[in-house]
């Protein structure tokens, strides 16, 4: 049997309070499931990244490099902030590019308005990364899928989405495995 895939669940938010474990924790516990792939959560926030160039410090940025070359995938989970990803999501993935290159990734996104507006930005980041994400997303609500005290409720109907969002993550990070 050929090797596993290995898929990396990016958490693309660093502040205090974030939900973004909570929800990187959801969906790997689906995903995980899955006999095709492993999958690893991948918090920016350990790399310590600084800001595209405003350090000449190279470690953080040579462990997060090197840890984007081990995925064969990806799965970012990204909140929606004044319409568009966060900041520190924009600036990991501007310190890298080799790395992304010919993977796929899937999106799942949160907010007041699903994070949809954060999603439609980050495909256009990805397609310049040559990075072809997939079609299915996931999209979550702070309204209905988290509780009043902030904690990730979930409806049930989003395991639909994430499996299907997986089907297509599955195959294309076959696929573009061949051409790396």
């Amino acid at each position: 049997m050929e090797n596993k895939l290995t898929i990396g669940i990016i958490l693309g938010s660093t502040r205090e309070g974030r939900v973004s474990p909570q929800i990187g924790e959801w969906f790997k516990s689906i995903a995980s499931q899955r006999e095709e792939a492993t999958f690893e959560i991948v918090d920016i926030k350990d790399y310590n990244l600084p800001f595209l160039g405003t350090s000449s410090d190279m470690d953080g940025i040579m462990k997060w490099n090197a840890k984007l070359a081990s995925l064969d995938g990806f799965v970012f989970v990204t909140s929606e902030y004044n319409h568009s990803i966060s900041g520190s999501l924009k600036n990991a993935l501007d310190l890298a590019k080799d790395a992304w290159n010919n993977k796929a990734a899937g999106i799942v996104s949160y907010g007041s308005a699903y994070g949809a507006r954060a999603a439609e930005h980050l495909r256009g980041i990805l397609g310049e990364l040559q990075i072809a994400d997939v079609r299915t997303q996931v999209l979550l609500s702070l309204f209905t899928d988290f509780d009043a005290s902030g904690q990730f409720k979930p409806m049930a109907l989003h395991a639909k989405n994430v499996n299907t969002m997986l089907d297509q993550l599955i195959k294309w990070s076959k696929a573009l495995k061949t051409i790396r």
